[in-house]
């Protein structure tokens, strides 16, 4: 996929890009259902969350290798639409995976994602430059009641602020201060909700601030975010680094696959 002058601009100015129908039905059937597999396994990299113990996170889709190993989410990462815009929006072929997760926001009960940077924590595992951008596909329908993500234009072009611990939800991160984001608002315009129905996609900056209310609908909310790094920005030595599926030590560069890579994998997995 080629991205235009406009698109490119618009990243840059804007700090993301919403593709209408990046995915079609049957690419998003194939990975809904590797989504009911993978969440049926207990592990480090599935998160939970409630006195049910729901699926909130799930971590490492993209590998080919490890409890979540997922080919259709590999297959879908390396696909040109995905890892091909990523290339074209950081100037630079050599892109590996920081890390892969999907967030299953649960129906009536699913939890906010306050405002944050990614670089917020991205910085913290060693990595020097914010040359870093995030694909995120809808895998369900993502509405404002539904919790969908808003993103705040212009903002990656602040640099990263200063954030405070968050530990009130089943994923702990570092998010902006309040008194930073009611700043924020004045100064940049109204946030963007990410909406649409399964397959839309938006690409943004690392430094973009992004955020999700709780879901309020009687529907589940997935979406996969893949999260792409310069391979000659990986992460430098710090100490007591977080686990690999969130800080990841493969660096190799990704290699494009076709643009049909993901439906060919089911055929493949059908026929065996």
């Amino acid at each position: 996929m080629e991205l235009t002058s406009e698109q490119l601009a618009q990243f840059n100015r804007d700090g993301y890009i919403i593709f209408p129908e990046l995915l079609n039905s049957k690419e998003i059937k194939i990975l809904q259902s590797e989504v009911d597999r993978v969440s049926q396994i207990e592990s480090e990299m599935v998160v939970r969350e409630g006195e049910d113990e729901t699926v909130k996170i799930m971590f490492r889709l993209h590998e080919d290798n490890g409890e979540t190993a997922s080919p259709a989410f590999r297959a879908a990462a390396c696909s040109p639409r995905i890892l091909g815009a990523a290339q074209q929006c950081l100037g630079d072929n050599n892109l590996y995976l920081h890390h892969s997760k999907l967030n299953m926001k649960s129906a009536i009960e699913g939890s906010a994602w306050p405002w944050h940077q990614d670089f917020h924590s991205w910085h913290l595992d060693g990595i020097k430059e914010p040359d870093m951008a995030t694909m995120t596909v809808v895998l369900t329908e993502a509405t404002p009641i539904n919790g969908c993500m808003y993103v705040l234009p212009g903002s990656h072009r602040y640099g990263r602020s200063d954030p405070r611990w968050d530990d009130s939800t089943a994923y702990n991160l570092w998010v902006a201060k309040t008194s930073d984001m009611k700043k924020f608002f004045k100064e940049f315009p109204e946030p963007v909700p990410i909406i649409g129905g399964p397959g839309t996609a938006a690409i943004f900056h690392c430094n973009l601030l992004h955020a999700s209310g709780h879901n309020l609908s009687s529907e589940d909310r997935w979406q996969i975010f893949f999260c792409f790094n310069k391979c000659a920005n990986r992460p430098n030595v710090v100490e007591n680094p977080r686990p690999d599926f969130v800080r990841s030590t493969n660096w190799t560069p990704l290699k494009l696959s076709s643009n049909d890579s993901i439906i060919n994998h089911a055929k493949i997995t059908s026929a065996n």
